[in-house]
């Protein structure tokens, strides 16, 4: 089963990213609180966090601001035009390890992307001032079937 992550735009900071590692994969929900520059998704522990916008590498598989999801600095898919996140929105996402689907205030937006292989992290960026509230756990809407929170990378050995 994979997980559900739910971010909400409301982390305020500029050039920051991260990321955490994971048993299974999420979804995240994004508050739109401010705009500016930001993006979600999955990033491998090669990504390159100091250099944004991710996406321009095999290393990270994102949405961007302006709705567009790259892998390899090619875009793989787009938000349609008139569904574009707007301050006070929520986006989620969800990875099945295979997939990255974007969903906005709850609805899914058909539009998923893929191409990132091997172990995973969820990554959120901000810059130029961007307001993010990230939840990953206890999210604004129901997950998916299938879908759950971020469960933590345990050694059983």
């Amino acid at each position: 089963m994979a997980a559900y992550v739910f971010c909400c735009f409301s982390w305020c900071r500029d050039g920051g990213a991260g990321h955490i590692p994971l048993k299974e994969m999420p979804a995240v929900h994004l508050d739109t609180q401010r705009m500016g520059i930001w993006g979600i998704g999955v990033a491998t522990q090669k990504a390159n966090l100091n250099q944004i916008p991710l996406g321009r590498d095999v290393h990270s598989l994102v949405m961007r601001n302006d709705g567009a999801l790259y892998y390899n600095n090619e875009e793989r898919n787009r938000l349609p035009a008139n569904n574009l996140p707007q301050e006070g929105d929520v986006v989620g996402i969800t990875y099945d390890h295979v997939e990255l689907n974007v969903y906005l205030n709850g609805k899914n937006m058909h539009c998923p992307a893929s191409g990132i292989r091997g172990t995973v992290y969820p990554v959120v960026y901000v810059d130029d001032s961007a307001i993010l509230d990230c939840q990953f756990s206890e999210f604004y809407h129901t997950p998916p079937p299938g879908f759950e929170k971020i469960l933590f990378e345990q050694q059983i050995f």
